[in-house]
C-alpha cells in the first residue's frame, strides 16, 4: 500500500510539474507574438512582474513610502483627522503637529489676545434659506452638510447610513442628482433634491422637467428645497455617467432610465442656453413647489457672476436663486475626465472670495445664500470658508471617510472594498449602516463644535461672526497676509443699498 501511495505521490508531482511548464510555454508563446506590449513582447512572462508591481505601487506609496502630508487627493493626516472625528476620539494630538505652517497657502488664523470664556459662548444660529420668498422657507441648522452624492454613484446601505447619520446630527443631505430614493427619506433628515440635467427622478416619459413629479417630491415633509445642477467641480461642461454595471432595477425605476446601457447626463440643462432661461428655470420649480431654489455650479471666472447679478436686477429680486452652491475645481467625488478634474475651474481658494464679493457688489448678498464646496472636510477649511463669507459648508468625501472610505480610488468600478460606491451585495456586507449612522452624526457632531472652537479662540461669540480679518494665508516669500488684504471687502455698488435699489 505504502509502495502505491509513494507511486501515486510521484505520478502528480509529475503531472504537476508537467502542467506547469506547458503553461509556461503557453504563457511565453503568448507573450512574444502579441503586439500590444512592447515589455512583454521583448520580456515574455517576467515582465509581468512590471505591471504586477506598478499595480501594487499606488498601495505601496500610500501606506508605506508616502508621508502624512503628501498624499493626494487627501492626505493620511487629514483623513486620520476626519476618522478621529468620526469614531468621537477627538481632535487631540501629541508633540506637535506635521503642518507645515511656513509653506504657501498654509492657512493660519488669528488668534485674540482675550478669546471667549466657555460661558459666553452663544450657540451658532440656523441660516435660513428663502425666507420672504417662498411659501416653506428651509432652516438649516448645521455648518456642514453632506453634498450631492447620487443613490447608484453610492450604495444603498451607504446612502441609509448617511440619512440615518444627518438626522440624528440634524444636518440636510443633498440627493446629488440621482433622485430620490426611499433610503434617503427613511432617517427622517432634512433633504435637498437636485435636479441635475438629465432630470432623473423629475423626468417624463421625453425625458423632460415634469411638474407632476415635482410636487409629488415637494410633499414630502423633509424635502425642504431644490437645488439646480449646472455643474460640479470635478467635471465641469461634462454630464454625468453611471455606467451600465452600476444600474440595477431599482436604481432605474428611481432615476427612470432604461437598463442595461450607460446611463448619460447631457453636459446641460437643455432648456438653460443663458441667464434668462436659467431663471425662468429657478422661478418656474419654486412656484410649481413653494420652497426654496438654488443653483450649483463651478467658476470659471467673473462672466457667471455678472450675468447673475444683472438678469436679477433687471428681472426683480423675486427672480433670484435662494442659494448658491459653489463648488470648486478640485470637488467632486465620483468619477470625472482627468483632462477636466485636473484643469477645468477655479479652485474654491479664489472661487468663493469672489463670489461672495460679486453678491456684495450687486447687493444681492442678504437675498442670496452661499453654500461652499470642495475638500472643505477639516474644521479649519470650513473655518475658513465661513470667514470668506460662506452661510453654509457641503461635503462629500468628508463623509465618505466617515463611512470608513480608505481612498482605494475605485469609485468608478463597482469594487469598493467598503461598500460605499458598490452595488456588489458582497462588498456592502462590510458596511453596517448601524454603526456607520452614529459615526456621521459624530463627524457632524465635532466639526461644529471644533469651527466653533476656532471662532472662539479668534475672540467671536460662534462661527458665523468669523470674517477675513480672522484668517492669514502664507505667501510664496514665507510671510503670511491676511485674506481681508487678499480679497477686500467691495463695497456696494452706488444706487443699491441692503438689496434695494
Amino acid at each position: 500500500m505504502s509502495e502505491l501511495l509513494g507511486v501515486f505521490h510521484v505520478s502528480l508531482g509529475v503531472l504537476v510539474v508537467l502542467v506547469l511548464g506547458l503553461w509556461l510555454i503557453y504563457w511565453y508563446l503568448r507573450d512574444i507574438t502579441q503586439k500590444r506590449h512592447s515589455v512583454l513582447r521583448n520580456f515574455p512572462i517576467v515582465g509581468h512582474l512590471r505591471f504586477f508591481f506598478e499595480h501594487l505601487g499606488e498601495y505601496f506609496r500610500q501606506y508605506f513610502f508616502l508621508g502624512d502630508r503628501e498624499e493626494m487627493p487627501f492626505n493620511r493626516a487629514t483623513r486620520g483627522w476626519v476618522y478621529r472625528l468620526a469614531k468621537n476620539e477627538g481632535g487631540m494630538l501629541g508633540f506637535g503637529s506635521t503642518y507645515d505652517i511656513t509653506q504657501p497657502g498654509a492657512l493660519l488664523f488669528v488668534n485674540a489676545a482675550f478669546p471667549v470664556l466657555e460661558g459666553d459662548h452663544q450657540p451658532t444660529p440656523p441660516i435660513v434659506i428663502g425666507e420672504g420668498w417662498c411659501a416653506q422657507p428651509f432652516a438649516a441648522k448645521s455648518l456642514i452638510n453632506i453634498s450631492g452624492m447620487s443613490f447608484g454613484a453610492i450604495s444603498r446601505p451607504a446612502v441609509q447610513a448617511l440619512s440615518r447619520g444627518a438626522a440624528l446630527a440634524g444636518c440636510y443631505m443633498d440627493t446629488g442628482e440621482g433622485g430620490l430614493s426611499p433610503y434617503h427619506l427613511e432617517g427622517g433628515c432634512d433633504v435637498i433634491f437636485q435636479i441635475g440635467t438629465a432630470k432623473y427622478g423629475v423626468r417624463d416619459a421625453q425625458g423632460r422637467l415634469s411638474d407632476e413629479r415635482l410636487r409629488e417630491l415637494a410633499a414630502h415633509e423633509t424635502v425642504r428645497a431644490f437645488e439646480i445642477k449646472l455643474s460640479q467641480g470635478a467635471k465641469p461642461g461634462k454630464g454625468g455617467v453611471l455606467p451600465a454595471a452600476k444600474i440595477t432595477g431599482e436604481i432605474a425605476r428611481i432615476r427612470g432610465i432604461p437598463m442595461g446601457q450607460d446611463s448619460l447626463s447631457p453636459n446641460r440643462h437643455p432648456e438653460t442656453g443663458n441667464m434668462d432661461e436659467l431663471l425662468d428655470m429657478v422661478v418656474h420649480v419654486r412656484q410649481v413647489t413653494g420652497k426654496p431654489v438654488g443653483i450649483k455650479t463651478a467658476i470659471g471666472g467673473w462672466q457667471f457672476m455678472r450675468e447673475l447679478v444683472d438678469a436679477v436686477w433687471r428681472r426683480g429680486l423675486d427672480c433670484a436663486p435662494d442659494f448658491l452652491t459653489i463648488d470648486g475645481g478640485e470637488g467632486g467625488s465620483g468619477a470625472a475626465p482627468q483632462a477636466l478634474a485636473d484643469h477645468m475651474a477655479l479652485s474654491i481658494n479664489e472661487a468663493l472670495p469672489r463670489v461672495i464679493d460679486a453678491l456684495i457688489e450687486g447687493g444681492l448678498r442678504e437675498r442670496i445664500k452661499v453654500i461652499a464646496s470642495g475638500k472643505l472636510l477639516t474644521p479649519a477649511r470650513v473655518a475658513w470658508a465661513l470667514a470668506c463669507g460662506a452661510d453654509l459648508v457641503n461635503s462629500a468625501r468628508g463623509y465618505m471617510f466617515a463611512l470608513g472610505c480608505i481612498q482605494a480610488l475605485r469609485c468608478h468600478q463597482n469594487t469598493c472594498p467598503t461598500g460605499i460606491t458598490t452595488h456588489d451585495p458582497k462588498l456592502q456586507r462590510g458596511l453596517v449602516v448601524e454603526d456607520k449612522a452614529e459615526r456621521v452624526a459624530h463627524y457632524t457632531r465635532n466639526m461644529n463644535k471644533e469651527v466653533d472652537m476656532i471662532a472662539h479662540a479668534c475672540g467671536v461669540a460662534h462661527a458665523r461672526d468669523l470674517r477675513r480679518e480672522h484668517v492669514r494665508i502664507v505667501q510664496p516669500n514665507g510671510q503670511s497676509q491676511a485674506l481681508n488684504m487678499l480679497y477686500p471687502y467691495p463695497e456696494t455698488a452706488p444706487g443699491i443699498v441692503a438689496g434695494k435699489t
